[in-house]
This record gives C-alpha cells, sequence and structure tokens, in this order.
C-alpha cells in the first residue's frame, strides 16, 4: 500500500510527539466505579440525604444513574440504622432485567448487613450471603414479600400501592425508587403512589427516589415533586463531559435536500395546510395562540364537529400534516446518506441507526446487508421479543457491527454499547434525541469519544436541529448530495483542495493522489481534522498499516490548513 510522502509531509514527522502519550486530553482523574462514586454522585447522594431521602434527579444518561440508586439504598440504611424495603419501578421488562443485574453484582461486591434492634434496643447487624431480589412483569410474578422488589410499571399501577401501605402500616421502612420517573407523572402510571393518600407523611418511613435524563416541567413537575420529592440535583451534558463521565462526543448535521418529485409534493401539501390553516384560524381564533400539543388537541375535537365545514377543515388539516410528516421521514436520500455513511467510517466502529418507521428500517437493513452480509442486525416491534433479544445479544458478542432500530428501542431497552450512532429521521422530542445520545456516550475501556450523525431535510419543518448542552465536544455542520453520493464541509473541503495542490506540486504521482483524495473523504465526515496536532501524530505513529497512517498524515495536514 502505497505511503504518502513529500517534503510537507516529511517535516510533520519529525515532530515531537512526547505530548501525546495517552492520545487524548485527560480532565480530572475517573474514579474507579467499582469501589467508588463519581464527585456527581457523592454530591447528589448528600443532597438527597439532607432532603430527608426524598427527591428526583436528572442527569444525562450513560453517567451512572442506577449506580447512584444502588449506593442511596446502602446510604440510607446506614442512616436510619434499619432494614429498608426497596420498590424499584421501570417502565419495561427488559429494563427490569437490567436493574435485576446491576442489583445481583452490586449485592455481590461485598457481604449484605440486615440491620436490627436487640432486646434493650441496641442497633445490632447480622451478615447474610444472600438477599432475595424479586421481579413482577413481563412474565414474572415472584413473591412480593422479597426485601427488592422490581416492578414493570404495567405490574405495579395495580398493585404496588396496596403492597406499600400494608408494609408502612406494619412499621417497615420503604424507599421507592422511580426509574425513568417522567412516566409516572400521568393517567394509569399514577397510580402507584396511591399509598400517600392513605399515610401521615410526616411520620411514616416513606422515602423516594426519581431518576430521569429529562425531567418534565410546569405542571407534570409539580406532580413528581408531590410523590418523589423536589428536583435536587442535575448533572447536564456539560458538566459530564468535563468531568469525564461519558464519553467525549461529536455531533453531526448532515443536511439532505428533496429528489425533484418529493420537493413538488412537499410544497402542494404545504400549501393545502396554509389554506385550511387560515380557515380554521377565522373560525377559531384560539387556535392561533395554543400550543402545539393544544392545537393538535383541539384540532381533533374539531374534526367531529357538528359544523360540517368546520369539520372538513380540521380532518384535511390533520390528514395532510401525517403526509407531509411522511414524506420529511421517508424522503429517499436519508437510506442513500446512511449508506454512503457507514462506507465511510472506520470498519472497528459499532454503529447504533435509529430510524422512525419500521417499512424505512427494514429498507436499509436489507441494503446495507448485502453490503455486510452477517454484520447488519434490526430490532423492532414486529420482530417479536426473542427475535429482538437474540439480536441484541449478537450485537453485544461483538457478531454483529450495525444494529438499525426503530423508536421501541429508544428507552427502556438495554442496548449494548456503541460507539457511532445515526439518526435516520429526526425527531422533535428532545427527550427522544437526548436518550440517543445517551446510547453511545457511555464510558468504556479503548474508547476515545463517540459521534452522533443527526439527519435533517433543508427547507422543511424539520430544520431545527440537534443542538445539546456539548461542552467542549464538537459540533459539524455538513451537507449531503444523494446524487452524486458526496458529503461537503466548506472549511474541510477547502483544505482538503490545498492538500491535494501540496502534493501535485510535490510531484506525487496518480496513485499517491488517489490514495489522499481517498483518506480525505474519510475524514470529511469523521472529525478527527479538529483534533490537536500532538494527538495526530500520536496516531499517525501508532497505526497498524499504510492505509491507516495515510489517513493520519492527511488528517494533519487538514488540521494545519483549516
Amino acid at each position: 500500500m502505497i505511503t504518502l510522502k513529500s517534503p510537507m509531509l516529511s517535516a510533520i514527522s519529525s515532530e515531537n510527539t512526547a505530548a501525546c502519550s495517552t492520545g487524548t486530553t485527560q480532565v480530572g482523574k475517573e474514579p474507579q466505579m467499582e469501589s467508588s462514586l463519581y464527585q456527581w454522585q457523592e454530591e447528589c447522594l448528600r443532597q438527597w440525604l439532607a432532603h430527608g431521602g426524598k427527591g428526583t434527579v436528572q442527569a444525562v444518561t450513560g453517567s451512572g444513574k442506577t449506580r447512584l440508586a444502588l449506593c442511596a439504598i446502602d446510604a440510607l440504611e446506614k442512616q436510619l440504622g434499619r432494614d429498608v424495603q426497596v420498590k424499584i419501578v421501570v417502565p419495561t421488562a427488559a429494563l427490569m432485567q437490567q436493574w435485576a443485574k446491576a442489583l445481583r453484582q452490586h449485592l455481590s461486591g461485598s457481604e449484605q448487613t440486615t440491620v436490627g434492634h436487640d432486646m434493650e434496643g441496641h442497633v445490632m447487624s447480622s451478615r447474610t450471603s444472600r438477599t432475595p431480589i424479586g421481579l413482577r412483569g413481563g412474565g414474572r410474578r415472584d413473591p412480593a414479600d422479597r426485601k427488592y422488589m422490581i416492578y414493570v410499571i404495567n405490574s405495579a399501577r395495580y398493585e404496588l400501592a396496596r403492597q406499600i401501605l400494608t408494609q408502612l402500616n406494619a412499621g417497615e421502612a420503604i424507599l421507592l425508587i422511580a426509574d425513568e420517573c417522567h412516566h409516572y407523572v400521568r393517567g394509569e402510571n399514577h397510580r402507584i403512589f396511591e399509598f400517600l393518600t392513605r399515610i401521615d407523611r410526616k411520620t411514616a418511613a416513606y422515602y423516594s427516589l426519581g431518576l430521569s435524563a429529562t425531567l418534565p416541567s410546569a405542571s407534570d413537575a409539580d406532580s413528581l415533586e408531590e410523590v418523589l420529592g423536589p428536583r435536587i440535583y442535575s448533572y447536564d451534558m456539560i458538566r459530564a463531559s468535563a468531568m469525564r463521565t461519558v464519553c467525549p462526543f461529536d455531533i453531526f448535521h448532515i443536511a439532505l435536500t428533496f429528489q425533484e418529485e418529493e420537493r413538488t409534493e412537499y410544497e402542494e401539501l404545504t400549501e393545502t395546510l396554509t389554506y385550511c390553516y387560515t380557515r380554521l384560524i377565522q373560525a377559531v381564533p384560539s387556535l392561533k395562540t395554543a400550543t402545539q400539543r393544544e392545537r393538535f388537541e383541539e384540532l381533533r375535537q374539531l374534526s367531529t364537529a357538528k359544523d360540517p365545514g368546520i369539520a372538513r377543515l380540521a380532518q384535511t388539516y390533520l390528514n395532510v400534516t401525517y403526509k407531509r410528516k411522511s414524506l420529511v421521514c421517508l424522503a429517499s436520500a436519508r437510506l442513500s446518506c446512511a449508506i454512503d455513511l457507514t462506507e465511510l467510517l472506520d470498519p472497528q466502529e459499532r454503529i447504533l441507526i435509529f430510524s422512525e418507521r419500521i417499512s424505512q428500517a427494514e429498507e436499509l437493513y436489507r441494503s446495507l446487508n448485502r453490503r455486510y452480509s452477517g454484520q447488519v442486525g434490526r430490532c423492532h416491534s414486529q420482530m417479536g421479543t426473542q427475535a429482538n433479544r437474540n439480536t441484541l445479544e449478537r450485537f453485544r458478542m461483538g457478531e454483529l457491527r450495525i444494529l438499525i432500530s426503530c423508536r421501541s428501542m429508544d428507552e427502556g431497552v438495554d442496548i449494548p454499547d456503541a460507539s457511532v450512532g445515526i439518526i435516520l429521521s429526526g425527531t422533535s422530542t428532545q427527550r427522544q434525541r437526548t436518550q440517543r445520545l445517551g446510547r453511545i456516550i457511555r464510558r468504556k475501556d479503548g474508547k476515545e469519544k463517540a459521534s452522533l450523525y443527526y439527519l435533517h431535510m433543508e427547507e422543511t419543518t424539520e430544520d431545527i436541529c440537534f443542538l445539546p448542552e456539548s461542552g467542549e465536544n464538537h459540533l459539524f455542520e455538513l451537507a449531503y448530495d444523494a446524487q452524486i453520493h458526496s458529503f461537503f464541509h466548506p472549511v474541510y473541503d477547502r483544505a482538503a483542495r490545498q492538500v491535494l495542490a501540496d502534493l501535485r506540486r510535490a510531484g506525487a504521482d496518480r496513485g499517491k493522489q488517489q490514495e489522499a483524495r481517498r483518506c480525505l473523504a474519510l475524514g470529511r465526515v469523521r472529525g478527527d481534522w479538529v483534533l490537536e496536532l500532538s494527538q495526530l501524530e500520536y496516531h499517525k505513529e501508532r497505526a497498524s498499516d499504510a492505509e491507516t497512517r495515510n489517513y493520519w498524515i492527511c488528517m494533519k495536514q487538514i488540521a494545519k490548513k483549516g
């Protein structure tokens, strides 16, 4: 394989590389999670105990919320000097199994202590080698009297409140841990808190901990505070990145365009929506000041109104809105972009692709599986529980490199670690965006950074991109042309042209110039060119083959010119 050489490149190889012995810049010392907590977890636990063992916590996905909760159990029992019955509520059966696994690991790490009192009232303790864990949901119906009970919310709705009330009346101390607690604000799920109306909160030994990456606001926040306690701690992306509790990450916005016939259809649908909305506003002025949620709720009611003209307008508006959203979601450029992107990414990267529609996920699966036979899997609600489990396990074990998932996999499913995420179809839900980012930023040995690619259609209702609070992490704005299967970045492209011009002036032959173009095409979608020169030199010197070394040589040149 060709190794690029020129007077310009030769000078680079003599630079001092001592400053990049680790390849990354460390911010603070990362604690060993097996024996200690991150600083934020310690601070949060102190706040929680100071609030009487009640409160909700908002912490970025992947930063250690489960570990925090398990240590909260130990801290509460130590402070109270008595045994505590633990109730954990989760949204899905998959998450129930994930918690059970984490709890077993936590309990096996040390002997368990059962706290009690002797006949004179002195605190005593006895060691036990095993503390039972009970599961309720997902086909499991373990006895509800075990110390640690984990419930799927569907099972908890109609039995948990009664069980907690019985144990509180018997003098037991109860700790209720509500994971993904934003799910339990309204409707039937809120019934798990019905016991609170029948106890004296000042004297009952009731303790609570709510966990979420995205706590609700306004009235929903007040509702959660009433049952779980106030928001006592927030750990956002900026702090998590700075303290290295999550993996450093880059965000790539990739702007796509419609094909001509898709653009024509989009414009026609938009004209229809504008006409209907104008007529509806004239008839129902309150629509103009309503929030998006309120507006669509009112439109649904108007679609069955007694006035046939108003009902017809509302029905048309709702139907056309869905058609236009589907057109944007299923635009052909999305699949083309995802396929071309996977070909440019490092073949060692493990990739998660998030789709909004099952039909789209299946089409992409067929296309990628033809290119990477046996390396691609997909998970969605129509696959069946066991098939999804098998696929996730194959991805976890490394048999699969690319996993395509649908919306049902965004939350409450233990998706294995990956370093690249591709959001095939955008979403306006900030919680969903945050959850997807959290899938790829979990720390893992040997994982230097993560990358999230957010595909969006230009000049549509989807043109608001994902802008997380990302601290020192990088944001790249790219464009993609499906006609020529190429990506573009103005700053990078200008520097790339200069690198190629330098090679030509140095007399590089056609083969070397072609190799440089290959490397530069890879770098455009990877973001390595913004690293420090010392880090780029570090990677270059440790390249395992000539192709990889050529890549890092080119990235150094881009970094110097960009």
